[in-house]
């Protein structure tokens, strides 16, 4: 977790929050507080989805990093309160909840299922001189043997004058956050069939073939740096993520998971505003969805000024007769990929009509239909496709690409993410690719991500991926 202050900006962001001891949460077997439930309304029915397994929660190094960060400011609101609140939650609707300290303990406690803690919150202090609080609760759900159960989230925000107290807006927002985790958490169609499959199966269910097939493996860049960098107003981006298909198509294995996590660092890390920030992800990504929000949403908010991201990860695929290439979207058929996938060309040609300060597209992709995070028509047989050759691209565009044209894009599995993807994230992690305003030094990430992306493909998967940087030619 990290926290998104500004002290120079605006002094009085030292007022916001500051973190005493997370007690239960960060100590051990997590106790109840004594405070109204905001959710006593709900049916028993409900809240006994839950009560046969037992929690293994692991805090995440994201969330002890803003905690100490937070140590730093002066007095005004108990955090404690607020973790004591999660811990209430997941103690009211399990049987147990031990915290654990790295995922291996799980066993130890006999845990049925492991909970990664993510909390994230913020004060954005805007010159309207307006105090605006943010708090998000994230809860990611595994398996014993590590697989993803289910996302549960919930985001709350509220304004205070900033020269009132401010102690009950902080409070409002926490507790609404809470609430909604709650209420999502109760409504997982995902989480109660796993608690049902538990319930039926008894001993053997750690090895029952229902549990979902995607091994999650926490790595470095699950962490996310922290930032000072103020949500701008000017930044729009669209990230896609297709692991599911509607037709009889491969997962493209990491792709939904990628998706979510690069659009947590364009909100946290890079200064994109969460409600700018457009994330499709599987049966939500179709070729309707698309042309929704690259030809009517961003040209309907984008001006002059903008900057403009795009991340695709999914299935690519190509048309073996004219040798375009497409993104293939949930309901896309590679038999019929001219009228049901959306094609690169279209995508270029629609954000070169934006009159964008600059536009940034990576894709984790690939488009030969050789393999990978590609696929191709029965009977179809792979393409070359040059990149280079067969783009043009407006003079305010860069395009970041997993792998040139006649190559396959890996999976990176001990890492649980795409190749391409977790070397990005990781170059705007750790590497001095972020600019002052949050804009990216692309060509200093590119010169990272390359060696990298191509060395681990070749040593570990003897497969040859070398990302591509396509520029507008010069005249």
């Amino acid at each position: 977790m990290k926290a998104n202050l500004n002290m120079n900006a605006f002094p009085f962001a030292s007022l916001f929050l500051v973190c005493t001891i997370i007690g239960g949460i960060l100590s051990g077997c997590i106790a109840t507080p004594e405070k109204l439930d905001p959710l006593a309304s709900l049916s028993t029915g409900q809240r006994a989805h839950y009560k046969d397994m037992n929690v293994a929660l692991l805090v995440s190094e994201n969330t002890r990093n803003t905690i100490d960060y937070l140590r730093k400011s002066s007095p005004r609101y108990d955090v404690n309160a607020l973790f004591n609140g999660i811990g209430a939650i997941l103690n009211r609707n399990f049987r147990s909840v031990v915290k654990i300290d790295k995922i291996e303990d799980a066993a130890a406690v006999k845990a049925d299922v492991i909970v990664i803690l993510d909390v994230y919150s913020n004060v954005a202090t805007p010159s309207t001189m307006i105090f605006t609080h943010m708090v998000e609760l994230k809860t990611i759900f595994l398996s014993m043997d590590r697989k993803e159960i289910e996302r549960v989230q919930a985001k709350s925000e509220v304004s205070a004058w900033a020269h009132l107290t401010v102690e009950g807006g902080v409070e409002k927002v926490a507790d609404q956050a809470q609430t909604g985790l709650e209420t999502a958490l109760l409504k997982s169609v995902k989480l109660t069939e796993f608690a049902k499959a538990k319930a039926r199966l008894g001993e053997t269910f750690a090895q029952a073939s229902m549990l979902p097939a995607l091994a999650a493996v926490r790595s470095d860049i699950d962490d996310l740096p922290v930032s000072k960098i103020k949500p701008n107003k000017k930044k729009y981006a669209i990230v896609i993520g297709i692991e599911q298909y509607r037709q009889h198509i491969p997962k493209a294995d990491f792709a939904s998971q990628d998706a979510r996590l690069v659009a947590d660092y364009l909100t946290r890390v890079l200064g994109y505003p969460d409600e700018q920030v457009v994330t499709l992800l599987n049966d939500r990504a179709s070729n309707v969805d698309m042309v929704k929000y690259f030809e009517k949403w961003l040209p309907n908010n984008v001006d002059q000024d903008s900057m403009v991201f795009v991340y695709y990860s999914g299935h690519g695929a190509p048309n073996p007769k004219t040798s375009d290439a497409y993104l293939v979207p949930y309901d896309a058929d590679p038999a019929f990929i001219d009228e049901t996938g959306y094609s690169l060309k279209r995508m270029y040609a629609a954000l070169g009509k934006l009159p964008a300060k600059e536009v940034i597209v990576a894709l984790d992709s690939c488009f030969s239909g050789a393999g990978g995070r590609s696929v191709i028509a029965k009977g179809s047989r792979p393409l070359v496709m040059n990149f280079q050759a067969n783009m043009v691209l407006p003079k305010n565009m860069k395009v970041l690409s997993a792998s040139s044209g006649d190559q396959a894009s890996s999976t990176y599995d001990e890492k649980g993410h795409g190749l391409f993807t977790y070397f990005m994230l990781k170059g705007i992690k750790n590497e001095d690719v972020v600019r002052k305003d949050g804009s990216l030094d692309i060509a200093g990430l590119y010169d990272y991500v390359k060696p990298q992306v191509s060395g681990i493909a070749r040593k570990k998967y003897n497969n040859e991926q070398t990302p591509q940087l396509i520029e507008p030619k010069r005249n």
